[in-house]
């Protein structure tokens, strides 16, 4: 019997949303290993809208469903897990019932397809409709606080995308070749969907893809003017290629050799330079100080959920001591290697306080503050002079990530 044109996509989408919800593998994980059979790139975007999409809205998928059924399916059930997908394509991806139906069904063969056919029919009929926000698992939003309402008003649709340029001073010019819009000088946002490798600048390394947010901690250490900087836990590199691209001599020290290899790609790439180091941060030891150190820290990356909404289900308080104790080695570990006078940048693209003030309150170096002029009108750093942006930020600009980074400088 043929299948249904897209079947491999939603098979795809069902077994990384098995990796994500039962096993608590990542998005990108779930992706690589769920999408070997998928040859065409339309249908490896497509797989993965959909999971995204099911990740984003889960809450109000499941409360939708719970409305068309006498007795609640259980979370883990199959039928369950289908249902969202097929309601997040036909409420989130404008597919059409006739066509979610033909490409969900035979997910369940062998199984209770007339109660799928059913709940989604009857869901359907009554033209039920999503929130303009999705809701958030009850433990994040008693995570994030009197924030959580805005920050998933951010998360509604996935970010555009953001171009860090090679040279800030041809924003102007990139900006009206792109079309794009540019929010401070370097940066270029794009609608999402662009196709990266075939746009302007990218094969001669003009510019990398770096989200706003994130381009910020390496943009607050200003012009290097020669100097030595360490880039701490750096690939695949975008503040690598930033400090390389500002003047600053750099060592870009990662323990992921795939990550690494990402890390080379770029720099040749961009045509930029920065010494590679592959080891431990926890073991490893310099040869010398360092003028500035970067530390973005390896985190939950819970302000990622724009992009990675796999976080919003899978990330708890477990997940958040562990790294927690992780970066407060590094932290401590870091001080320690910077010259008189050098500065620490610390970032995390976190929303935990756990992992962002809690960690710069044990900071013992004298504070840097960071001020309103260095950053994207919009943004202000809080009291302490330290930064935290979340996705409910700049929204009418788009948005961004989530992060947290803080600045000192070492006396002398």
């Amino acid at each position: 019997m043929a299948q249904p044109p897209g079947i491999h996509a939603r098979r795809a989408a069902l077994r990384i949303l098995d990796a994500v919800m039962r096993r608590g593998d990542t998005l990108d994980t779930a992706f690589g290993a769920a999408t070997k059979d998928v040859r065409k790139f339309e249908d490896k975007a497509l797989t993965r809208a959909i999971a995204s999409e099911v990740l984003r809205w889960l809450t109000d998928l499941d409360t939708l469903i719970d409305s068309a059924t006498k007795t609640n399916l259980p979370p883990d059930a199959k039928p369950r897990m289908v249902l969202r997908m097929m309601l997040a394509q036909w409420l989130r991806l404008d597919t059409p019932p006739h066509a979610v139906l033909a490409t969900g069904l035979p997910l369940l063969a062998g199984g209770p397809r007339r109660l799928a056919h059913g709940v989604f029919s009857t869901l359907a009929k009554r033209e039920v409709t999503l929130p303009d926000a999705p809701t958030l698992p009850a433990e994040v939003s008693e995570r994030w606080g009197e924030r959580a309402a805005a920050i998933a008003a951010g998360l509604a649709h996935p970010p555009p995308l953001d171009l860090e340029l090679r040279d800030s001073a041809e924003t102007v010019q990139w900006a009206n070749q792109l079309a794009g819009d540019s929010l401070m000088p370097g940066h270029i946002r794009l609608p999402r969907g662009s196709a990266i490798e075939k746009l302007p600048g990218f094969a001669d390394g003009a510019w990398w893809v770096q989200d706003l947010a994130a381009s910020l901690p390496a943009r607050l250490l200003g012009p290097g003017e020669a100097r030595h900087a360490l880039d701490l836990c750096a690939a695949p590199g975008g503040k690598t290629l930033q400090l390389a691209a500002a003047g600053w001599n750099v060592t870009a020290l990662d323990i992921s050799k795939r990550r690494l290899e990402l890390l080379r790609d770029n720099l040749k790439r961009t045509d930029l330079k920065a010494g590679i180091v592959r080891a431990d941060a926890l073991g490893w030891e310099p040869k010398h100080q360092f003028d500035a150190i970067l530390l973005d820290a390896p985190c939950t990356a819970t302000g990622t959920a724009r992009r990675h909404p796999d976080v919003l289900h899978r990330i708890g308080p477990r997940q958040i001591a562990e790294m927690a104790e992780l970066q407060t080695a590094l932290l401590e570990r870091a001080q320690s290697w910077l010259k008189p006078g050098g500065v620490l940048i610390y970032a995390v693209c976190s929303l935990e306080p756990e992992e962002g003030e809690q960690q710069a309150q044990r900071v013992t170096l004298g504070p840097l503050p960071i001020t309103a002029d260095e950053l994207p009108a919009g943004l202000s750093p809080t009291a302490e002079g330290w930064l935290r942006t979340d996705p409910g930020m700049l929204t009418e600009q788009g948005g961004l990530d989530g992060f947290f980074i803080a600045r000192w400088r070492a006396p002398g």
